[in-house]
């Protein structure tokens, strides 16, 4: 992400000695998905999709979710998908503002985990989690890539929007989705590729 910021940099001092239709130009360029940023595909280069499903509420189609990795849980063990890398990407079929997508995250891991996280950690992941985590519109992608025992990074619409170097709260984070509490159990078999 500092590449990214001072490749930005350096082209927007070029850029503005060079006249303000060029300096216009190269800062637009540089904000062009794979231009200043890197894409989640490139931090997991050989990942192909494993599952995906959609998750509604209430009749309502939320989003559909899609499992990459680089190769497929273990059958027996589809718990251990928590201790290899992958990206979960949500393809969001309505508009969601950033924080009911953090309020609702804190709301899930609290489910899950119950009283064994403390008022101050829960504040620490709601603050971590309202940084990464945006504003979404109908047809936009959210990707988290989690790499565990490190944390994770997200991008929207393949753009990074920030870093996690929890892994407690990246675990517990992903765990929604993936982990054998999930609230959508159903959903969760259909991403490891065990259900259709």
């Amino acid at each position: 992400m500092r590449v990214a910021s001072t490749s930005c940099s350096s082209f927007s001092r070029a850029a503005t000695s060079m006249g303000p239709h060029l300096a216009a130009w190269t800062l637009a360029l540089a904000t062009l998905p794979g231009i200043a940023a890197d894409s989640w595909r490139d931090a997991l280069p050989q990942a192909h999709m494993i599952g995906q499903g959609e998750y509604r509420w209430l009749g309502m189609r939320i989003y559909e979710a899609q499992l990459w990795r680089d190769q497929p849980p273990i059958p027996g063990d589809p718990a251990g998908v928590l201790d290899e890398p992958f990206a979960l990407r949500l393809i969001y079929a309505r508009d969601i503002g950033a924080k009911r997508l953090v309020d609702t995250s804190i709301e899930e891991m609290q489910r899950i985990y119950g009283n064994s996280l403390s008022e101050s950690t829960v504040e620490q992941w709601r603050h971590a989690l309202s940084r990464v985590l945006v504003n979404v519109r109908a047809g936009d992608r959210l990707t988290g890539v989690y790499t565990p025992k490190l944390g994770a990074r997200f991008f929207a619409n393949d753009r990074e929007t920030g870093q996690i170097a929890d892994p407690v709260l990246a675990r517990a984070f992903f765990s929604i989705w993936l982990g054998p509490s999930t609230r959508d159990p159903a959903l969760r078999q259909k991403l490891l590729g065990l259900a259709r």
